[in-house]
């Protein structure tokens, strides 16, 4: 297969003087690219600054055969940085946010300078450079984008809430500029990174940080970085020669009408069951939330037109068990596609209907007429101990329809459809 080339390509790295982003500028110039080797030349802590780092590095890339030129302004001049790109290469096509600092402490022993350095340097660093690329990205329709993470934004790390507040951010930050930047084909992920550099030196053994090559996380940054790549708005995790993903998931949850302290309480492990969790993408939760709000309105529309109509009757505990089995499985009736009203009779008057909404998703049984000016595909009239008789299976419909006990209007076979799917749903049987 061919290689992942980057010939025309200009690629900023931040802090590339050492560990990640050295690693990631070599491999780069390496296959093509011309490289912008920025770093401020500090220490560990944000302290210092020098020209020597990223010199040193753009003379291994010039040895080698390639083409870089230095950069030493710090992160929070974005502009500075991609104005050197511009001037020496006239483009920008790639922008790993690599550039970082720590001042490990705990919370309680915090400063505002701590805080404020790191949340300096991750956060409006990554910032202020996408930022200035930005324009760049949109006029040439192209751009590619790595903001780096930490397992200390996603899990949390002791001594670190000032890193871990950032990382995390980096994380929403990459998800927003991939919804934002799509459309002009520019594409964003987030980088967990597990390696061996100046920074890990201070939570890691040295033994440990030595076999963490920072060679061992390149190649995934290449490979999101390539044009063929389309991946975005998702999180990389790479350390050690392991390569994976990193996704957001939430329980399924509990609705809880007028609820309490005490009501939260006595349903917390239906709300926190991640039994059937999902993952959800941009838009979808929402959607969800939306769902959620329009099932609880039908739910009181439902009472007031209900109006208590089937107390006593049989069948009403046989529709909410069907309605709960459509709750759990909405794929069961996906392919009936109409409206079914039952007319419930006692001693031959009618006392209430029951309509089961198998047409307008979330599908749906509630009793009351049919809503939004909709019409039944088909309509079961049937007296209420027929209808419960017919659901234990002490009464065969085929029979109860010769003998007419049970009156359909409109479209017949549709009963036959619907009662595959209750017996499917084990919650009754029509």
């Amino acid at each position: 297969m061919a290689s992942l080339r980057f010939d025309g390509r200009v690629v900023i790295v931040t802090g590339a003087g050492g560990g990640l982003g050295r690693t990631y500028a070599l491999e780069y110039a390496k296959r093509g690219a011309k490289v912008v080797v920025n770093d401020l030349g500090g220490d560990a802590h944000g302290t210092a600054a020098s020209t020597s780092m990223a010199d040193k590095v753009v003379a291994e890339i010039k040895k080698a055969g390639g083409e870089a030129v230095a950069n030493y302004d710090s992160v929070e001049f974005g502009d500075k940085i991609v104005q050197t790109a511009i001037n020496n290469y006239g483009r920008v096509d790639v922008v790993v946010n690599n550039a970082g600092i720590l001042r490990d402490v705990s919370f309680g022993n915090m400063t505002d300078l701590d805080w404020d350095l790191i949340a300096t340097v991750h956060l409006k660093g990554a910032y202020s450079v996408t930022k200035a690329a930005w324009p760049y990205f949109r006029k040439q329709k192209y751009g590619r984008v790595i903001s780096t993470a930490s397992n200390s934004g996603v899990y949390g790390s002791f001594g670190q809430a000032n890193y871990s507040t950032a990382k995390a951010g980096l994380i929403g930050f990459a998800k927003t500029l991939a919804l934002e930047g799509q459309k002009y084909n520019i594409f964003s992920n987030a980088l967990i990174p597990t390696a061996g550099s100046r920074l890990t030196e201070t939570i890691l053994p040295s033994e440990i940080v030595a076999a963490l090559k920072p060679e061992y996380v390149m190649p995934l940054v290449i490979f999101l970085t390539h044009e063929s790549c389309t991946e975005n708005g998702q999180i990389y995790e790479a350390g050690a020669e392991w390569f994976g993903t990193v996704e957001f998931y939430r329980s399924a949850g509990k609705i809880i009408e007028n609820a309490t302290p005490e009501k939260v309480r006595d349903n917390w492990a239906q709300i926190t069951d991640m039994k059937n969790a999902r993952n959800f993408k941009p838009g979808e939760i929402m959607e969800y939330m939306m769902t959620i709000m329009s099932e609880k309105e039908s739910k009181k529309e439902n009472t007031s037109s209900g109006s208590g109509a089937s107390s006593g009757l049989e069948s009403a505990a046989i529709f909410q068990e069907i309605g709960k089995g459509l709750k759990e499985d909405q794929t069961a009736a996906k392919n009936i596609k109409a409206i079914v009203v039952y007319n419930i009779t006692k001693n031959k008057e009618e006392v209430t209907k029951f309509v089961l909404d198998l047409k307008n998703a979330p599908f749906s049984v509630y009793e009351g007429e049919v809503k939004n000016g909709e019409k039944a595909n088909t309509t079961v009239t049937v007296e209420d101990t027929d209808f419960a008789a017919i659901a234990r299976g002490e009464l065969n419909p085929q029979k109860a329809f010769m003998s007419g006990k049970l009156k359909v209007k409109g479209n017949i076979m549709l009963l036959q459809k619907l009662t595959a799917v209750m017996e499917k749903q084990k919650k009754a049987k029509l």
